[in-house]
Formats: C-alpha cells, sequence, structure tokens
C-alpha cells in the first residue's frame, strides 16, 4: 500500500494543488494529513484525490466545525489509529501528544514542527513530512509510504 502524507498546508492553495497532483501521480492508496489545514475552502483540493483521505486537526485549526462539516467526517481530533496492510498507524498534529515509547503503532505520522523527519526505530517508524506550505522554510515537502517495505521517502514540491 501506497500512503500520501502531508502536513501543515495552512491555506497555500497553489501547493496542495501540487501536492494532490504528486499522490495522484504515484496512484497513492491513500492520504493522510497531520493537521493545520485552516480553512474549510482547501477541502475542495483534497477532494480532488484520486483515493480516500483521513487527517486530524491541528493547533491552527480555528474552523474546526466548518472543517468537519465539509470533510464530511474526514477529520477528527487526534490521535487518529489506523490498521493498514497489517501495519497500525497513529496520526496525530503533534507528537509531544502521545507516549511514543508505549504507542503500540508501527507507524506515527506528525507534523506541527513543520520540520522533515524520519525516524526508524526497532519496532516502529516515524514519520513527519514538513510543511507543505513552505510558509517557515521556503521548502515545500510531502511524503510517500511504502507499507510493504516500512519505507518512507520525502519529495520536494
Amino acid at each position: 500500500m501506497l500512503i500520501g502524507i502531508l502536513s501543515d498546508t495552512h491555506d497555500n492553495l497553489p501547493q496542495i494543488k501540487k501536492a494532490v497532483s504528486v499522490f495522484n501521480e504515484k496512484k497513492t492508496d491513500l492520504c493522510l494529513h497531520a493537521g493545520d489545514f485552516i480553512a474549510p475552502f482547501v477541502l475542495d483540493v483534497l477532494m480532488l484525490l484520486n483515493c480516500p483521505w483521513q487527517g486530524v486537526f491541528g493547533n491552527n485549526d480555528g474552523e474546526k466545525k466548518g472543517l468537519l462539516k465539509k470533510s464530511e467526517g474526514k477529520i477528527c481530533e487526534p490521535p487518529f489509529y489506523g490498521q493498514f496492510e497489517g501495519r497500525r498507524l497513529c496520526l496525530v498534529h503533534d507528537i509531544e501528544t502521545v507516549d511514543v515509547d508505549n504507542n503500540d503503532a508501527n507507524i506515527i505520522v506528525c507534523g506541527h514542527t513543520h520540520k522533515l523527519l524520519i525516524k526508524e526505530l526497532p519496532d516502529k517508524l516515524i514519520i513527519n513530512p514538513g510543511e507543505c506550505c513552505g510558509w517557515l522554510s521556503g521548502k515545500s515537502t510531502i511524503a510517500l509510504l511504502d507499507t510493504y517495505s516500512l519505507k518512507a521517502q520525502i519529495i520536494n514540491l
């Protein structure tokens, strides 16, 4: 299974469109958003994905009611847990809100820091795709995760 991962889109529609284009081109099976969508209008672009998607709220998502309604429940309070190809995944905005050492997830996807991170531990993989928006670092990045090999890669937009 190929999972597209993005976070911290912060209303940057051109970069979100690029991310969706990459995910569609790579034929991702699922897309995960680790929070900080900001406003409901960004979901119009996410609806162009050719795969299902799931997201969690971030600390800057002020229009939660609008995001929840427009996403038809695809955005929830973190953490979100799912089972994909025999791997347990935890999706959260701020990794500091989960106990990594005592978490039974094989994969932890986070955002919040706007900093890229792919960290392989003996029994889990932690992925922060960086910031899709590019506002803070000047670099707009997303990630792809292959659940079979448990390998992730960063893509510069």
